[in-house]
């Protein structure tokens, strides 16, 4: 349940297109849902702007399947993060439209915009504005990007190598599953720092920059001195021994003397989405 859905079954109980009983049966299982060994909750997109999104890592693949299902039930957006592809094949044999990121490990299913705008017509029982239904649902499509979210604004997703790409693919997925366009730079390291110059322009036209850098982590204090819009530092565990496992990158990170980087854990490319996504979504108010 999103704030549009419970808005329009809010309007629909007012005016008697809807009886109280049946918007108490859709309402079922909200804000959350009890199935045994986890409470999936329904709650999560009206209160946050999108839905609970899966942590695979622990779960068998048989939970994930079972909690991605009722997710996506409720016909919004699902995202999983850190999925092996046994648990993706799990997934696909309840959700047959889901769709895996080997090397970002995510696992999502999307949402087509105009199916869910013409049941949302047929369930409050309007067939006369079908017509001026289906021209709003064309204008929402043009205004939403491949997730079915709302479209939000630009995120650039940049790399310094090809050994941080599983964080920033995670990175990217789910930033688009929230609603932004995602702009990939990749492999622009400070040891060859022309790549990045020459990538200066498409930096200047986003409105927010996730840098996943490992080793000593120097990228983002470098983007964050060109560009005028917040940078979230992404440390990776990428690196030789004095690495310590991405601790050499976050302190890097933590200690840059540039404006407007705040950073997030070793490898939480989906950390760093969610917070461009609040970010980007901030800017629509």
């Amino acid at each position: 349940m999103d704030i549009d859905k419970l808005t329009t079954l809010l309007q629909a109980v007012q005016n008697r297109d809807v009886p109280v009983h049946e918007a108490v049966e859709r309402l079922k299982g909200w804000p959350y849902e009890d199935i045994g060994f986890a409470k999936v909750d329904h709650y999560r997109a009206l209160n946050q702007g999108f839905p609970e999104v899966i942590f695979g890592l622990g779960k068998t693949p048989e939970q994930i399947a079972a909690i991605f299902e009722r997710l996506a039930a409720k016909g919004l957006p699902v995202l999983a993060t850190r999925c092996t592809r046994d648990a993706y094949e799990a997934v696909r044999a309840k959700v047959p439209d889901a769709e895996y990121n080997p090397l970002g490990r995510t696992v999502t299913v999307r949402v087509n915009v105009g199916s869910q705008q013409d049941n949302l017509v047929d369930d409050v029982g309007a067939a006369e504005s079908k017509s001026t239904s289906s021209k709003k649902t064309e204008q929402r499509e043009c205004e939403h990007n491949i997730s079915g979210v709302e479209a939000l604004g630009t995120v650039a997703v940049v790399t310094a190598g090809t050994a941080d790409l599983p964080v920033a693919e995670e990175a990217a997925v789910s930033a688009q599953a929230m609603g932004c366009q995602v702009r990939r730079i990749f492999d622009v390291g400070v040891a060859g720092l022309h790549r990045l110059l020459s990538k200066r322009d498409e930096l200047m036209d986003v409105q927010v920059i996730i840098v996943i850098a490992g080793m000593e982590g120097a990228l983002a204090s470098v983007v964050a001195g060109m560009v005028d819009v917040p940078v979230i530092a992404v440390p990776t565990s990428i690196g030789y021994g004095a690495n310590f496992g991405g601790l050499s990158a976050l302190l890097g990170m933590l200690n840059s003397c540039a404006l407007g980087v705040g950073v997030v854990n070793i490898d939480n490319g989906f950390g760093a989405a969610a917070l461009a996504a609040t970010i980007v979504r901030g800017y629509r108010r």
